[in-house]
């Protein structure tokens, strides 16, 4: 199986940017490291006949090509591990991923991911993404609940990777946030890693990439707000780091604010939580080959239901009997 070559123009919003930076924001099935690697290589070449490296600073309108060599085979090891599959055929598996289940294997969680599931559940899974993502064209993090789609096959892989790189998908998600969020809220902050924490993603970050997120639709309750959102882009993190940029952190989300210690009684149910109240609830894209599209759907599981369900019910006004 042969390997592919792709052409990327560099566009202004990212001016600056280190080379292997920009290149795993362009490439999102592909790692900051797979691409050092690429680059090491020699499978990078650029404008300069000299070469380029990790660090070469990107300018607008300089197009680099990036040659991607055929797919190691897969070293995950498929484990039979409860999937939710919603869809599948020969091109696209869809499935409701359960919360707590990291997607891919990495440093710390070597099994008992979706890919060690999806390589039991699926025989032709694609290996094009890498030897530990074969499939994996997106990712949701480990305590987020929802809708995710994998390719099972090589021209799916790229086609699918293409309609997230140019924005193509709809991704409808669902949170509790604290305090009073109105629908129709934009926010449009540039998500990079946090100068002060590597492990966290920051609105404050020197490098930082584009990212946009915009509140549909809100329930106002006391104290907090159930809220729809879609998101533009796919930053790490996207969600958690934008409501927590404007005062309004994911309830039960112990990275970015949205663990209080003393909540008032109108919202105590939210103690009962162990990850954050964020669910991706609709996915929507074109069939990778069929050109029909695909819409999925997710209710929200039953630990976030029945939270906001107490909520509701100790705010509702209680019916006073009459004698």
């Amino acid at each position: 199986m042969s390997g592919d070559s792709f052409d990327v123009t560099v566009g202004p919003e990212h001016e600056g940017e280190r080379l292997d930076s920009y290149l795993a924001g362009v490439l999102t099935d592909r790692s900051r490291s797979q691409i050092q690697k690429l680059i090491k290589d020699g499978l990078v070449t650029g404008p300069d006949p000299k070469g380029v490296k990790a660090s070469t600073r990107v300018e607008n309108g300089q197009q680099f090509t990036v040659q991607v060599p055929p797919p190691a085979p897969s070293t995950a090891v498929a484990e039979d591990i409860p999937l939710n599959i919603l869809y599948e055929d020969s091109d696209v598996v869809v499935i409701d991923k359960a919360a707590g289940m990291v997607v891919h294997p990495g440093a710390g969680h070597g099994s008992g991911t979706v890919v060690n599931a999806l390589l039991f559940h699926v025989e032709d899974l694609s290996g094009i993404g890498g030897e530990l993502r074969p499939g994996i064209v997106h990712r949701l993090d480990r305590g987020t609940s929802g809708v995710m789609v994998a390719a099972k096959n090589d021209v799916a892989h790229r086609e699918l990777s293409r309609q997230f790189q140019d924005r193509e998908v709809e991704k409808e998600y669902i949170a509790l946030v604290w305090g009073l969020v109105q629908a129709g809220k934009r926010i449009d902050a540039p998500i990079g890693r946090d100068p002060n924490d590597r492990q966290k993603m920051s609105t404050r970050a020197r490098r930082a990439r584009s990212a946009v997120t915009r509140v549909t639709w809100a329930l106002n309750l006391k104290g907090v707000s159930l809220i729809h959102l879609a998101i533009y882009t796919g930053r790490t993190h996207q969600i958690r780091v934008h409501l927590n940029s404007i005062g309004h952190p994911i309830v039960g989300d112990a990275t970015y604010g949205g663990v209080h210690r003393h909540v008032s009684a109108d919202v105590r149910p939210v103690q009962r939580l162990t990850r954050p109240f964020l669910h991706a609830a609709r996915l929507k894209f074109t069939h990778p080959t069929e050109d029909r599209t695909m819409e999925f759907e997710s209710p929200l599981p039953q630990d976030l239901q029945s939270v906001f369900d107490d909520i509701r019910e100790r705010q509702e006004p209680k019916e006073q009997s009459h004698e």
